[in-house]
């Protein structure tokens, strides 16, 4: 039979064949979130759980409704946008005004997605860039409640200002005091780990994360390369330059605290917003962490996740430009000593 007769379609590469699409991706991400989230409301109450649904519900909405202004097909169903809502809510103090959350889904979606492109366009990440935008409102973005607190429904429907809440010191705001007495005598390292502290309601359990981000890279969502060097140069630069009597506490505590779990497994590790090969990846985690311990160091801000991820989101175009992985059956041309170079030259 001649081939012209087969009716091939002929397309561009890649020609490989997955039933890893966008959906399943970001449903899988979800799934590593809900160890997180569950905490979250068993620790602030059912008022956590309310911000999560209203911060998913505006992301969807935003999305749904620029779509639809502009006559663009509009694919709900991939779950990116619900992915941005739940992180938005998970980065977020409990007490934090339903107003201000919807302002940070619109900042995430309309701005920082949306008006580049879309999904797979966008340079930062959507969810740290809405909470950096939120940070305008920092008297509700840094108003904390203590463990086990159950934050009102209502008070904060409308804008009006922080409800009746006593502000709580959080585990970053003792050690950028460098108060790391204090600090052992207010949370213990099992609590940290746990998750029995005040923060942010995503990011005070460093074992829901860490469960919820072992799982990504059990199903292959993510690579260890990103985590690992995030934390392991948190890690390194915490026990070398500590600021208290013991290295391994001052350590472990900056390990624990703050949003760093959420950020090495759940931010840093955006597809979009990473560099594409592992080494690149491994310069990315590490700069990401050079970054966070030196606004937790000197900066005026106690948590430098948040800032340090965003600078280095800026420099993934370089790191992909500088290191170019090797093109697939192209073998490596060996350059030439420079003997036979300046004999060449001459000829």
């Amino acid at each position: 039979m001649d081939y012209k007769e087969l009716n091939l379609i002929g397309s561009s590469s890649p020609h490989i064949r997955t039933r890893d699409g966008t959906r399943n991706i970001m449903g899988e991400v979800l799934i590593a979130l809900l160890p997180a989230a569950g905490f979250a409301i068993f620790n602030f109450g059912l008022r956590a759980l309310v911000n999560i649904l209203v911060s998913t519900v505006g992301c969807v909405l935003f999305e749904l409704l620029y779509r639809a202004a502009l006559r663009k097909s509009c694919d709900a169903g991939d779950l990116s946008a619900s992915v941005t809502g739940v992180l938005i809510a998970l980065v977020c103090p409990v007490t934090i005004p339903y107003w201000i959350l919807l302002a940070g889904d619109f900042f995430a979606i309309i701005v920082v997605k949306q008006l580049f492109g879309g999904i797979g366009k966008n340079f930062l990440n959507p969810a740290l860039a809405a909470r950096a935008f939120m940070l305008s409102w920092a008297g509700e973005m840094t108003t904390w409640v203590g463990p086990q607190t159950a934050a009102p429904l209502w008070t904060t429907l409308f804008p009006g200002g922080v409800p009746d809440a006593v502000t709580f010191p959080t585990p970053m705001a003792l050690l950028h005091e460098n108060n790391l007495e204090g600090l052992r005598q207010m949370y213990s390292l099992p609590e940290m780990l746990v998750g029995l502290t005040g923060g942010c309601i995503g990011e005070v359990s460093a074992l829901m994360l860490l469960i919820g981000g072992l799982f990504l890279m059990i199903r292959k969502v993510i690579t260890w390369c990103i985590p690992v060097s995030y934390v392991g140069t948190v890690a390194l630069l915490a026990f070398l330059f500590p600021r208290g009597n013991d290295p391994v506490m001052w350590m472990l505590y900056n390990l624990l605290g703050g949003g760093l779990m959420l950020g090495a497994f759940f931010m840093a590790t955006d597809y979009v917003t990473s560099p594409v090969s592992r080494k690149g990846q491994v310069i990315f985690g590490a700069g990401c962490g050079l970054i966070t311990i030196f606004i937790r160091y000197f900066g005026a801000y106690s948590e430098g996740v948040c800032y340090a991820i965003l600078m280095m989101n800026l420099t993934v175009w370089l790191i992909d430009k500088s290191i170019c992985p090797g093109r697939f059956g192209v073998p490596k041309v060996k350059k030439a000593p420079k003997a036979a170079k300046k004999e060449a030259e001459g000829k």
